[in-house]
């Protein structure tokens, strides 16, 4: 025969492993409200870094100088290279032309190797950070 007191504590034990398992439990409903801004803020920067404008790695200067010169050495690469964007850009007083958006130096000079079969004073840089 089994004793009071240890009947007591197998029923307390019992109870208190059920309830303990309801009370742990948890339900959670989660409403994630997005303004749709963000979509749009996404595409504009995934457009700046298309176009070097957020530019955190290195690029590959193509030209420095005149607008007309910059536009002619510009349309020249787009004809020739469809791998790596290029844009203009203006420094006072003069206008580059920048091909590329490469996270590392290796992966610059494997583009660079390639471009200056065709624009051979090509070099590569890394520019500063556009606040």
């Amino acid at each position: 025969m089994i004793p009071q007191s240890y009947f007591k504590i197998l029923i307390t034990s019992i109870l208190i492993v059920t309830f303990s398992e309801n009370a742990m439990a948890q339900n959670a409903t989660l409403t994630v409200n997005t303004d749709s801004k963000i979509t749009q803020l996404l595409e504009l920067k995934k457009n700046l870094e298309k176009e070097n404008k957020l530019a955190d790695g290195y690029t590959i200067q193509l030209y420095y100088g005149e607008l007309d010169k910059a536009n002619q050495v510009l349309h020249k690469y787009r004809s020739n290279y469809s791998n790596w964007p290029a844009s203009i850009g203006y420094e006072t007083p003069n206008f580059k032309v920048w091909a590329g958006n490469f996270t590392s130096r290796i992966e610059a000079e494997r583009a660079l190797i390639e471009i200056q079969k065709n624009f051979s004073s090509a070099f590569i840089l890394k520019p500063e950070r556009r606040k």
